[in-house]
């Protein structure tokens, strides 16, 4: 569910911090970003688009925060087979670009894995499988991955209207289940900080890396918008 649809390829899941604290305790706004219902409908849109005229939609957080993640890859010199999962896969647009030969691509909406089919048969790849997958109720058969990708689910599963809290408690279970011991989880935030993703996953995870992204300044202050960071498995 990592889609441009925001426009600009930006970050369509963008939370707004409740003064109060939201009902789950976490101080995010419940938000329809968060909702499966949301996600069909972006990808349906998007799957009819591609299907009239070809477009393929755009990269969430733009295409500089997939080669970020790949220049971190090649410059730990990891394997063009190692096996690879993108958590909530959305238009396959940063899949068909990776250039590694074990990808997998999950996504729990199945016009999200339709579109990714469609616009990986039109980039000409067969290195890639695409699986219809919610990753809080995985099957059985996926596992031993070396690297596992989030370029925005998080944030949408930490809007969900229903019980958010647990459901990133199952995120983080489940990231567990998915990948090896010493594995590498390459996560990009715009809702989190560095600070809240390692408290979020600092159960069976550590702090490998932390990658530069873009600052701005605003009265004063510097910061970022956009949070990138490397956890390892231990």
């Amino acid at each position: 569910m990592n889609s441009g649809a925001s426009g600009g390829g930006g970050c369509a899941g963008a939370a707004v911090r409740s003064r109060g604290g939201s009902p789950g305790g976490d101080g995010f706004a419940p938000s329809a970003l968060g909702t499966r219902e949301h996600w069909d409908a972006v990808y349906e849109r998007e799957l009819q688009t591609f299907q009239e005229y070809g477009d393929t939609g755009e990269i969430w957080f733009g295409e500089e925060s997939m080669n970020r993640l790949i220049r971190w890859m090649q410059k730990r010199e990891i394997p063009l087979d190692a096996s690879v999962l993108d958590i909530g896969t959305g238009n396959g647009v940063f899949l068909a670009k990776f250039g590694f030969s074990n990808i997998t691509g999950i996504d729990y909406s199945p016009s999200a894995i339709q579109l990714s089919g469609s616009i990986i048969e039109k980039e000409g790849l067969s290195n890639i499988k695409l699986k219809v997958e919610d990753f809080l109720n995985l099957s059985t058969e996926l596992s031993g991955f070396h690297i596992c990708v989030d370029k925005g689910t998080f944030d949408a599963i930490s809007l969900n209207p229903d019980s958010a809290v647990e459901k990133r408690k199952q995120y983080v279970k489940s990231l567990s289940g998915v990948l090896n011991v010493n594995g590498f989880f390459l996560i990009t935030s715009c809702n989190w900080t560095k600070e809240e993703l390692l408290n979020e996953f600092s159960e069976g995870f550590e702090l490998f890396e932390e990658l530069p992204t873009p600052t701005f300044s605003f009265g004063g202050r510097s910061g970022n918008s956009v949070t990138a960071l490397v956890f390892q498995k231990t």
